[in-house]
């Protein structure tokens, strides 16, 4: 049977303790369940728990990373008679270490995390491979401490530049609490006969590619490119794509497009070309799976851009 985890996210005193013991002390939730709650990081605010029944949630503090073994994970389970599991996790560790980690038969049914609006900033200025970290896998992002009428345009951006799926929130100081409501129109229209990709946009179209692919079946699209080509790719198949900097230098790659088009030994690799051409949605051996495979109409020989690698700023 596959234990559902409820997981939490987010830096030092963002709010996670408070939102944990909201979860536990309402009935909708907590009805009586076995419960292990895996405590990795210790704040400001501390569990009470004369408000819930503490007799079905058990307890567990993790003081190192290196703790949260599956083997150990596991015992822990068993020793509660646990059906489910809450983890609070530190912001100062990596995601993948926790991922990595964990028994086979527990399963993230939710991963939520808890951002302070008054001091996110200067964690994203500070410690933005952190940021991204957490932020990259949420479903929810919860912002507390957001003043009513305050502008909330920068912690959506901040939440859009890495993830266009995850739902947002914001908890006012008021008490009350409201849904983001903000449209991200695409800075280009994909409704033209041909969509113009600016250079300084491509991230955020190759993000909208891979994440509603299906939408750009039988678009004709233009866009300055990198070129990968090599004897290995059939004789009509080159690459033509961007280096793209999600967070930080270390989490550069190379994000193309697989492009058919007669004529593409032509190509000399790691040149620039401007291409145009109607996206079918295909299997492809590069792609290991159905992609957008570009077949090319056009190939135009380019300049570098000013800023070879892209970005979603």
């Amino acid at each position: 049977m596959m234990l559902p985890v409820f997981l939490f996210t987010g830096f030092l005193d963002a709010g996670k303790t408070t939102f944990i013991q909201s979860m536990l002390e309402d009935p909708q939730f907590n009805e009586g369940q076995r419960t292990l709650l895996l405590l990795c990081e210790e704040g400001e605010e501390e569990l009470i728990p004369e408000r819930y029944s503490i007799d079905h949630v058990t307890v567990h503090t993790v003081d190192s990373v290196a703790d949260l073994t599956p083997d150990k994970m596991s015992l822990w389970q068993r020793k509660a008679a646990a059906s489910r599991i809450i983890i609070e996790y530190n912001g100062m560790w990596q995601m993948n270490d926790l991922f990595d980690r964990l028994p086979e038969n527990w399963g993230i049914a939710q991963e939520t995390m808890l951002v302070d609006a008054s001091t996110i900033a200067a964690y994203n200025a500070n410690m933005r491979q952190l940021v991204f970290d957490k932020l990259n896998t949420a479903e929810l992002v919860v912002f507390n401490r957001v003043e009513p009428g305050a502008d909330r345009m920068e912690l959506h951006k901040l939440v859009r530049a890495v993830s266009r799926g995850a739902q947002i929130v914001y908890d006012l100081t008021d008490g009350t609490s409201e849904e983001d409501d903000i449209v991200d129109p695409l800075p280009f229209d994909i409704n033209a006969p041909v969509v113009e990709i600016e250079d300084r946009d491509f991230a955020l179209f190759y993000q909208d590619l891979c994440e509603e692919t299906e939408k750009y079946e039988g678009k004709t699209v233009r866009y300055k490119g990198l070129i990968a080509n090599n004897a290995r790719m059939p004789n009509d198949t080159f690459l033509a794509g961007r280096h793209i900097m999600t967070c930080c230098e270390a989490d550069i790659r190379y994000c193309p497009l697989v492009c058919r088009w007669g004529m593409a030994k032509s190509l000399p690799h790691q040149s620039w070309y401007t291409v145009e051409g109607k996206i079918a949605i295909k299997f492809s051996n590069i792609y290991g799976k159905k992609g957008p495979v570009l077949f090319v109409k056009s190939v135009e020989k380019a300049e570098k851009p000013d800023q070879p690698v892209a970005t979603f700023y």
